[in-house]
């Protein structure tokens, strides 16, 4: 537990909120600490095997806190600036190395670091009320922060992202839906329960083998197609040395199910 999220389990599951819900949940100094530090030990958690980014109170979160970031940001030298930069963007890189596959649950507003922390997760839902907008352009800042132009065109494409980064627009839940930025839209009331049981599905997965695929995910954004090739050859010979591997042959040969234990 941490004075700045919320954290709960759920099975093997992790679920987190940032928890200032009458503010629309947004970032402090604390949190995005709390935050990096938290996903830092988490390759280290044999307990956790997937994670629910959740929201609180109707939204996902407001990003940077006006009062407590934005205000003191303008008092502060380069080398200040760039510490707060670099801790933001050292939460994007603990995302992307925790090895555990991460779901973005997004209702109400995902909005800066809010809709970033959707961004860099592996998978993500959204009610049909989300709004989700990389806003910076609208505080006098670049759409360069935390990741976002590498990442956002990725996943929707360099059009669409130089899009919502020049203009800081919304960007509504059906347009996230049919741009591949959200995997699905689901009703309010189902969110969480989808949320939890995809991530339950995954848990109960091969685990080391997940934490595999999501390495190579990152890896490979900067790899040639043969190098790729290559780095996935090895990754899957790896994984072939599992128990895992052996237990999913063994079940399907008695027309089983596999039950995975990660290693």
């Amino acid at each position: 537990m941490s004075a700045h999220f919320k954290l709960e389990r759920d099975g093997a599951v992790a679920v987190v909120r940032l928890d200032r819900p009458e503010r629309k949940n947004p970032f402090t100094f604390q949190s995005y600490a709390a935050l990096r530090d938290w996903f830092r030990d988490l390759v280290e958690d044999e307990e956790i095997h997937a994670v629910v980014i959740a929201p609180n109170g109707g939204n996902f979160s407001s990003g940077g806190d006006v009062e407590d970031i934005i205000g003191p940001l303008t008092e502060l030298d380069m080398k200040g600036l760039l510490g707060f930069t670099r801790m933001t963007g050292d939460l994007v890189k603990a995302m992307l190395t925790c090895g555990k596959p991460i779901i973005a649950a997004v209702d109400g507003v995902a909005v800066g670091a809010g809709a970033i922390l959707a961004m860099a997760s592996d998978i993500r839902l959204a009610t049909p009320e989300a709004k989700t907008a990389f806003l910076f352009n609208r505080v006098g800042l670049a759409g360069c922060d935390m990741g976002a132009c590498a990442m956002l065109p990725r996943i929707i494409g360099q059009g669409r992202a130089a899009e919502l980064l020049y203009t800081g627009r919304v960007m509504r839940a059906e347009e996230g839906a049919a741009w591949g930025f959200f995997n699905r839209l689901v009703g309010g009331h189902e969110l969480e329960a989808e949320a939890l049981k995809l991530a339950g599905r995954i848990a109960a997965g091969p685990r080391f083998a997940n934490m595999m695929t999501k390495t190579m995910l990152l890896q490979e954004w900067d790899m040639g197609l043969e190098r790729a090739i290559d780095a996935e050859a090895q990754a899957q010979a790896i994984c072939m040395q599992t128990e895992d591997f052996r237990r999913a042959y063994r079940a399907f040969m008695t027309r089983a199910k596999p039950v995975f234990e990660g290693d």
